[in-house]
């Protein structure tokens, strides 16, 4: 009985990166960044890589204290163009200023800043970093007008892979909404893909627009608007992932 006790006792130790992402800090992959940054310090001193902590050490990032957050918040919103999805200040028109939201929160990936349409912003690094993985195959929906008629070719080779970046794009599906108009669900998220994957066949996008992430929609949300995401589609999220 007294082994029993003394092993309950015991503080939980857990790897820096994961704590921080739990306290909704940041996500693991960001945190990594961070610690190699020197600007994550442990009892004082820089933490390292890999490096396991406990509740009740002093954690502080660029000077801060790491307090954890305890309400989870994930928010839906309707990006406008010139909006950059960064957290530095350094950026003018970056997200967390525009947003001005009174709790510390984070977007979940990118969206150009010549493109608008839904992005997730949340405090929960763990839920960030499971709708990250690109092994989880995640769809999400975009709305795209190009400079000149789409063709049965043309939706045939987006549909089948196109190759940029030194790869070849994932099969997808594509379908026309109108003269110069479609619609394309990926579940890879490479560095600006659409505009890449269009102008290898000679296309230029004139308009790209983000409407689904998994599960949840864009809707009607009035552009430059937020929602706070209410618990079914929580559920539904986290449920996909």
């Amino acid at each position: 009985m007294k082994r029993k006790t003394e092993r309950t006792d015991q503080k939980l130790a857990i790897r820096i990166n994961k704590y921080l992402s739990e306290a909704g800090v940041c996500s693991r992959r960001e945190a990594d960044r961070m610690i190699e940054q020197g600007r994550i310090t442990v009892d004082g001193k820089p933490a390292v890589a890999g490096q396991k902590v406990e509740e009740g050490q002093a954690i502080f990032v660029d000077g801060n204290p790491v307090n954890p957050t305890k309400e989870r918040i994930v928010l839906a919103f309707n990006k406008p163009l010139g909006i950059v999805c960064t957290t530095s200040k350094k950026e003018k028109d970056n997200i967390i200023d525009y947003l001005d939201y009174p709790e510390r929160i984070y977007p979940v990936g990118r969206l150009d800043k010549n493109s608008e349409g839904l992005i997730l912003l949340t405090n929960d690094g763990e839920l960030m970093d499971e709708i990250l993985r690109a092994r989880n195959y995640h769809e999400k929906e975009y709305e795209v007008t190009v400079n000149r008629p789409v063709t049965n070719v043309f939706l045939k080779k987006m549909s089948e892979g196109v190759p940029i970046l030194d790869t070849v794009t994932r099969p997808c599906k594509v379908r026309r909404t109108g003269e110069k108009t479609f619609r394309i669900i990926l579940t890879q998220g490479l560095n600006r893909q659409i505009r890449r994957m269009c102008e290898a066949l000679d296309y230029r996008v004139r308009h790209l627009k983000r409407v689904r992430i998994m599960n949840i929609t864009l809707g009607n949300l009035p552009v430059g608007k937020y929602r706070i995401l209410g618990e079914k589609e929580l559920k539904q999220l986290r449920e996909g992932l």
